[in-house]
């Protein structure tokens, strides 16, 4: 009897410990996995074309791609890898000179 305790208490830390090693990388993942930031860019109204003059690559809080053409990033957004250069938002702070 006190043979099949120890060995269901030890399956039952083992499957413990695998989980709790799962998880986190699981929701890690999912982040990765989200390129945009849906929520955020619905309140802050961010399109995909600029407002006149008001383009994200002449504001302040964008984050620049691998090329001038690319897409970046953003302060405001974070973990948003998909902001287009052309866009808008109207947290569009204008870069100093």
């Amino acid at each position: 009897m006190k043979k099949e305790i120890t060995c269901a208490r030890r399956q039952f830390i083992k499957i413990g410990c695998a989980a709790m090693t799962v998880i986190p990388l699981l929701v890690l993942a999912d982040k990765a996995a989200a390129a945009s930031n849906e929520g955020l860019r619905n309140a802050m109204k961010y399109q995909n074309n600029p407002s006149g003059e008001k383009a994200c690559s002449g504001c302040l809080l964008f984050v620049s791609g691998k090329s001038a053409k690319a897409l970046g990033g953003c302060k405001l957004f974070p973990g948003d890898a998909e902001i287009s250069p052309t866009g808008y938002c109207v947290a569009w702070a204008a870069k100093p000179n």
